[in-house]
């Protein structure tokens, strides 16, 4: 399979336009168009609705293109590893979810590069079933998921509990006091939805069935800036809000009657590579211990 026919799809499927996917990589629109066949034809399925207006994947576009990004990213980790072949004694390529690595992994990493300086380090911030499935294509060793992955061959270790938090701006006086969970519908809340535990809970769930938030985002990190704004309430990890705490910039609401689930984060890596040196090291410097990842 043609890795820049692969390419062009997946941009074509993100800007939705024929032009513009060809002036991304610098060719004539005809050649985008035969590129995107040419995948069509080796598939046996069609994978774009077009029409005069706009470009939309198909059922089977949509569903081939999780496949192709797991491709693409394949083949860059192989040629990224070969390039530092003859540089580095090792390579670690980290997955992380975006506030295990800002509330404590950052850190960590960062003393790891600073005394590890033979080992290349790539760090990859995202989602947690992406990463999950990146670790299963091999294209990174290491995760660090609110998910767990209990399949065979790999090891999954539960790595830091955290306490929900409902925080907001000392601007904010109406529920200092406390708040019950049937009032919760009632705040001004700022929205990230993530997997907090094993058993499926979510942040959402703390809510009303179809209840509507006014305003949303994908990154529980990125929410802070709008708290410290005086522009609502959210649910966050100590961990990640404990300075602003601690400074007087927000404030904890008491829950009345009800209990915020713990966020679990695990660790999760192939059982054949639990042995190499620089995962050992990495896990060690988080004050963890081989035997701990075989006991599972």
């Amino acid at each position: 399979m043609n890795i820049e026919n692969l390419k062009t799809f997946i941009t074509l499927s993100e800007l939705k336009n024929f032009t513009q996917t060809a002036d991304r990589y610098y060719i004539v629109q005809s050649t985008v168009t035969n590129r995107i066949m040419e995948l069509e034809k080796g598939l046996g399925k069609k994978l774009f609705i077009r029409n005069r207006k706009n470009v939309e994947l198909t059922e089977e576009g949509q569903h081939f293109l999780n496949y192709a990004k797991r491709i693409v990213a394949l083949e860059a980790s192989a040629i990224e590893e070969l390039s530092m072949l003859h540089t580095f004694s090792e390579t670690l390529r980290i997955g992380t979810v975006n506030t295990a690595y800002d509330c404590f992994l950052n850190r960590h990493i960062m003393n790891y590069i600073r005394e590890y300086t033979d080992i290349s380090v790539k760090v990859i911030i995202d989602h947690s079933g992406p990463l999950l499935r990146m670790l299963q294509d091999g294209t990174v060793d290491i995760v660090f998921s609110y998910i767990p992955l209990k399949k065979a061959g790999f090891i999954c270790h539960p790595f830091h509990a955290d306490e929900l938090l409902l925080v907001t701006s000392p601007a904010y006086q109406e529920y200092k006091d406390g708040i019950r969970k049937n009032q919760l519908p009632d705040l001004r809340y700022l929205y990230c939805d993530i997997m907090i535990q094993d058993n499926g809970t979510f942040i959402r769930d703390m809510f009303p069935k179809n209840h509507s938030f006014s305003f949303e985002i994908d990154k529980l990190t990125h929410l802070i800036p709008y708290l410290l704004e005086d522009l609502g309430y959210a649910f966050l990890p100590r961990s990640l809000v404990q300075k602003y705490l601690d400074e007087g910039s927000l404030i904890s609401i008491p829950l009345i009657g009800f209990t915020a689930p713990t966020v679990q984060n695990y660790i999760v890596v192939p059982e054949n590579k639990i042995a190499n040196a620089a995962i050992l090291q990495l896990i060690t410097d988080l004050g963890l211990k081989e035997e701990d990842f075989h006991e599972e």
